[in-house]
């Protein structure tokens, strides 16, 4: 055996990637497989499932009283992505301009709050966001800047808030290790042939840093389309996501089967909304 994986490059390669693809395969594809196979499966009178085919899952997931929560949830995780690209970018962008030693203490610093159980720092969003008793509210009054509270709770703006704050940092990082492995000498060529500061930006920077964008992108949009922690404490139990509805299927009415065809569609969303991006930021990269 180690004969062959001595003569046989190709061998070799199959023993050193088996171990990762056997788990994916395991933990995975697997799981995946089976919420894919309950999907078309019927629920029992007491919750479990039946092995009987029953497509009508998919009809009922496609009802108005779903489909608009699925559309809901599509747009706060496009509103919380583009904020966080707005608001990642610079931060990142800055950091690359400082000297090594302070870059390391930057990135450190943001990812401090990863330290910290994301549970924990949803609840303190939830301190500060009661529209009664939040400490902003209150502040406020008391200052006598604000004479009734305002409606920072349980709405779509605690929700993105809270999930900007959460995914930021993954938006950062790998928009970070692009720039950084930027080549400066073609800032500086750029400017010797006198491109302005934003032709620079748009036709050198923008265009390399792009797969840092589009990796911290679907980093953020990916997480926040299924997330259900944010959405139960800072929406209130007035403002749902799909991911909410989902939990509440499996744990709740225990109906395994629609909650899966749920899944199956949010994992479609995902899958197309990825396609779709890369396929617009392959186009873009190749056309500069």
């Amino acid at each position: 055996m180690q004969e062959l994986l001595r003569r046989n490059p190709a061998a070799r390669a199959w023993a050193l990637i088996m171990p990762s693809l056997v788990f994916l395969l395991v933990f995975f594809v697997a799981p995946l497989f089976i919420v894919l196979i309950y999907s078309f499966l019927t629920r029992g009178k007491y919750g479990g499932v039946v092995w009987q085919f029953n497509p009508e899952n998919f009809q009922r997931a496609l009802d108005p009283l779903y489909f608009s929560t699925f559309l809901r949830s599509i747009y706060i995780a496009v509103v919380t992505t583009l904020i966080c690209l707005v608001l990642g970018y610079p931060l990142a962008y800055w950091i690359t301009t400082r000297p090594p030693g302070q870059r390391n203490l930057l990135m450190l610093a943001l990812m401090i709050p990863f330290w910290t159980n994301f549970l924990i720092r949803t609840y303190a969003w939830l301190t500060l966001l009661r529209t009664n008793t939040g400490l902003i509210n209150v502040s406020l009054m008391s200052l006598g800047v604000i004479k009734k509270p305002l409606p920072l709770f349980a709405n779509d703006f605690a929700i993105i808030l809270g999930l900007v704050y959460g995914w930021l940092p993954v938006m950062v990082l790998p928009i970070y290790a692009a720039l950084e492995r930027l080549d400066k000498s073609l800032i500086e060529a750029a400017q010797d042939l006198y491109a302005t500061n934003r032709h620079v930006f748009l036709r050198v920077i923008w265009p390399l840093s792009l797969p840092g964008v589009v990796a911290g992108s679907m980093l953020v949009f990916i997480p926040a389309i299924g997330s259900f922690v944010t959405p139960a404490i800072l929406g209130g139990g007035k403002s749902l996501m799909i991911g909410n509805i989902i939990s509440n299927q499996f744990l709740a009415a225990h109906d395994w089967p629609f909650g899966s065809a749920l899944s199956t569609l949010m994992m479609l969303v995902m899958l197309l909304g990825t396609l779709i991006y890369f396929r617009s930021a392959l186009r873009e990269g190749g056309g500069v």
